[in-house]
């Protein structure tokens, strides 16, 4: 019964308050209600001007909005509201690591919204901390001593961005699927996306908000096709293979 209403869920979020019949009104309804939790939370809804059903936790003064109450649960998560004075405050320090580093600035701010939602003093489950979501480990390799030092974490993370950037060619996919499930998941199902769903969805959501990679005029870009352990591995790089 509880996949059948989160399936529900996804359908309003898909399709749009306008959309939803009744039955999925009253699935909302029933999460609301159904699941046990110590607190409830607000989802807002709104059409923004390109006809785009938009969901958040914050409502939008100046729109039609319709909020529907839902219980707090760990299966049911929506993007994070980020205020554009959030992310300003740090767009210079993220500016200059990116080009320190050699990193597409758009990239770096897409991870830091992905990742923490612009929140210096962000900590997962998991341990990783701040804005870039640093495991300890990783913080202290790149010399960062207190992960929630924005300039800090900024400069940590986007080095080790970097670094994953050169070990997969310049392939942000593969980069960014090592960044969230670790570079030897990657390596393990033959330098692919690991078939974990939060993986998948984490390069998914990056990619989009950090939109395609714009191209020196004249880079040639060579696919390249390895047989890893019997299967065919496909990957781009602006480097002729030898």
């Amino acid at each position: 019964m509880r996949c059948k209403l989160l399936t529900y869920f996804k359908m309003l979020i898909s399709n749009g308050p306008a959309k939803a019949g009744p039955c999925v009104r009253f699935a909302v309804l029933v999460l609301a209600l159904g699941f046990a939790a110590p607190a409830s939370a607000q989802i807002f809804s709104w059409t923004d001007a390109n006809g785009h059903l938009v969901v958040s936790d914050k409502p939008q003064h100046g729109q039609d909005t319709r909020s529907y109450t839902v219980a707090k649960s760990e299966s049911v998560r929506v993007t994070r509201y980020v205020t554009p004075n959030r992310v300003q405050a740090y767009d210079d320090v993220i500016i200059e690591h990116a080009r320190r580093n050699d990193v597409r600035p758009d990239l770096v701010r897409a991870v830091v919204q992905v990742e923490s939602a612009f929140n210096p003093y962000a900590k997962s489950p998991k341990g990783a901390l701040g804005l870039m979501q640093l495991m300890p480990a990783t913080a202290k390799e790149f010399g960062v001593i207190n992960p929630f030092n924005p300039v800090e974490n900024i400069r940590g993370g986007v080095a080790y961005l970097r670094r994953l950037l050169d070990r997969y060619d310049n392939n942000e996919q593969l980069a960014l699927a090592a960044y969230n499930a670790g570079p030897n998941a990657v390596d393990r199902y033959g330098v692919s996306i690991p078939p974990y769903r939060e993986t998948r969805d984490y390069v998914s959501k990056v990619k989009r908000i950090a939109g395609p990679a714009t191209l020196v005029p004249g880079t040639k870009i060579f696919k390249v096709v390895e047989i890893v352990d019997g299967r065919e591995t496909v990957k781009y790089t602006d480097k002729a293979p030898k």
